[in-house]
């Protein structure tokens, strides 16, 4: 079959031919359809993320839209290494149907980075039983912006949209977001959580962007903390460590997880995909996409800008 091929970390990928994958036992094959290139795709294929098995050559990939042999749509992933996504012959042993009317590309390019949002705000939501005010560190990214309007989507009072893209940050305003520029020093952060407390943090961007938020959240004094907050790391596009101050962790209630793969259960995950999906196929989530070929697979790696890269069949 073709597929788009790795056959080292550090190469580039290129249409080629590759074995077709054993199938999955109660799953019949699929056909590709649009497979997103997202950051994560990247970080496993070159060995770098903590999931990375490091075999090659590997189809690169986590999950796609696909159809099945009777011409449905269905959103897929799970492959098992080293058969990813980005391959026009899939064995995956997940797939749900996509809702009708509902584009394919913007749901092979949204499902990923909505997710990443989407499970801690379900699951602060169903913890807590309301959501007050989130804040979202890197909300000007796809990722963090899907997140800001996931979490008024489920029922958040107040979400402040903190980054650098001042254009993206303008156009979170829209949302009824409260805009925050992290990119000319902590005052305007520090100003906005002094006001609202979040009840939430997503931090998409951590390193030293994390450390400007901690010291933002910190306080002085005995008095009791009146807030509970709820810190999550999600990405590392700001740098992959931070320190944490002790004075922060003493002085208040607050408490620092994380979430992706491997803390979130994959039982969880598919119970929140179609209402996921969903949201995407009415517009409540937009998700700008650019489709790139097989052939094209080496300038779709390289792809920058505000739209997902989504990997088609030539």
């Amino acid at each position: 079959m073709r597929a788009v091929v790795l056959t080292a970390p550090d190469a580039a990928p290129e249409a080629a031919e590759f074995p077709e994958p054993a199938p999955v036992p109660g799953h019949e094959p699929l056909r590709l359809v649009g497979a997103g290139l997202h950051q994560v795709v990247r970080s496993l294929a070159a060995g770098r993320h903590y999931g990375s098995g490091a075999q090659y050559p590997l189809v690169p990939g986590v999950d796609a839209v696909a159809r099945t042999a009777d011409g449905r749509l269905v959103y897929t992933g799970w492959p098992r290494a080293p058969w990813g996504t980005m391959a026009e012959t899939l064995a995956t042993p997940v797939g749900l149907e996509l809702p009708s009317g509902a584009d394919p590309f913007a749901i092979a390019a949204g499902m990923n980075p909505a997710m990443s949002g989407w499970m801690p705000l379900s699951q602060h939501l169903e913890a807590r039983g309301a959501l007050g005010t989130v804040l979202v560190l890197g909300a000007t990214g796809m990722s963090g912006g899907m997140a800001v309007r996931e979490a008024f989507a489920l029922g958040a009072e107040r979400v402040i949209a903190a980054g650098r893209d001042a254009g993206a940050l303008e156009a979170l305003r829209a949302t009824g977001a409260e805009p925050v520029s992290i990119a000319d020093g902590p005052d305007e952060l520090a100003a906005a959580v002094s006001a609202h407390t979040p009840s939430l943090v997503l931090d998409y961007l951590w390193g030293p962007v994390a450390e400007t938020a901690f010291a933002a959240l910190g306080r002085r004094g005995l008095d009791d903390d009146t807030a509970d907050i709820s810190y999550v790391q999600i990405g590392g596009l700001a740098g992959l460590d931070a320190r944490v101050p002790a004075a922060l962790l003493r002085s208040r209630s607050i408490r620092i997880s994380g979430s992706g793969a491997g803390s979130v259960s994959t039982e969880r995950m598919l119970a929140e995909l179609p209402r996921i999906m969903g949201l995407i196929a009415d517009g409540t989530l937009p998700v700008p996409y650019t489709a790139y070929p097989f052939s094209r697979a080496a300038e779709a790696w390289g792809h920058t800008g505000r739209s997902r890269a989504v990997i088609v069949p030539d």
